[in-house]
């Protein structure tokens, strides 16, 4: 008996080991494939900035990171399916917040909102050379550890809004590195919707914590996600801490239940 409980131990880890293996392989592959797609739209994404209408190019913008992000989760193995378009209203703009488990997360959110929309985003990405000019005109930057800086990123998400474009924002934080389904969100998201008097549209992101786990660092597998945008939070006659919580219950609920539902 202990010698059959040592083989199957043995064997166990070895099984570990070839996916970890296959995982960190492909996440090769997929940093390639992400670089040479990413050439190939650069010069067309670039064409944004020639609009005059800043909601026109940004609208323009979206449509070309979408196409370069369905190819690029395509070739990854990691198809994306989208519900729940039907609850954005037309000519509205809304406060989209995501649960955020994995780095995928990120090239995610943007392209695959119906309409114009910003991203809040971190400043020191900006700088990485050429992707830095694409990261900028899909952004909002923010300096996390300058209040000058969170303070004018405030003003210009409203400015987004005012210009009738989605603003979408991760209220966590940070990826969630908890042992919670989602982790507690942050006010930002929230105070902005109440200020801008817009509605908050929760959505969830399923199986990217599955191709990415958080503790793995380099590593990718080949697996299905899917988006759940669902019915907008109205935050009229709200404050900021009863928003954040009515949206939080929901996105966690749903999150719970799973991608079927």
């Amino acid at each position: 008996m202990e010698i059959e409980t040592a083989d199957i131990k043995a064997k166990k880890p070895r099984g570990n080991f070839l996916i970890d293996i296959f995982g960190r392989i492909w996440a090769v592959w997929g940093m390639l494939m992400f670089i040479i797609t990413f050439l190939i739209i650069f010069i067309p994404s670039m064409m944004a900035y020639l609009f005059r209408d800043n909601r026109k190019g940004q609208d323009y913008f979206i449509g070309v990171s979408r196409v370069w992000m369905s190819c690029w989760l395509v070739l990854i193995g990691c198809p994306l399916k989208v519900r729940g378009k039907e609850n954005f209203e037309k000519d509205a703009a809304y406060v989209i917040v995501y649960n955020h488990n994995a780095l995928l997360d990120v090239p995610l959110s943007a392209p695959f909102v119906p309409g114009p929309n910003m991203t809040i985003a971190k400043a020191s990405f900006a700088k990485v050379p050429i992707f830095g000019w694409f990261y900028k005109r899909g952004s909002v930057l923010v300096d996390r550890g300058d209040n000058r800086s969170r303070m004018k990123s405030f003003e210009a998400m409203r400015q987004v809004l005012e210009a009738n474009m989605h603003m979408c924002i991760y209220p966590e934080g940070t990826r969630n590195r908890t042992e919670e389904p989602i982790k507690p969100f942050f006010d930002g998201a929230f105070k902005l919707a109440i200020d801008a008097k817009k509605k908050v549209m929760p959505c969830v992101i399923f199986g990217t914590k599955e191709a990415i786990p958080i503790e793995k660092g380099f590593y990718l597998l080949p697996t299905r996600l899917e988006m759940h945008f669902l019915p907008p939070v109205s935050s009229e006659g709200l404050k900021t801490v009863a928003l954040k919580e009515k949206v939080f219950n929901i996105m966690k609920e749903h999150y719970v239940a799973g991608p079927k539902k």
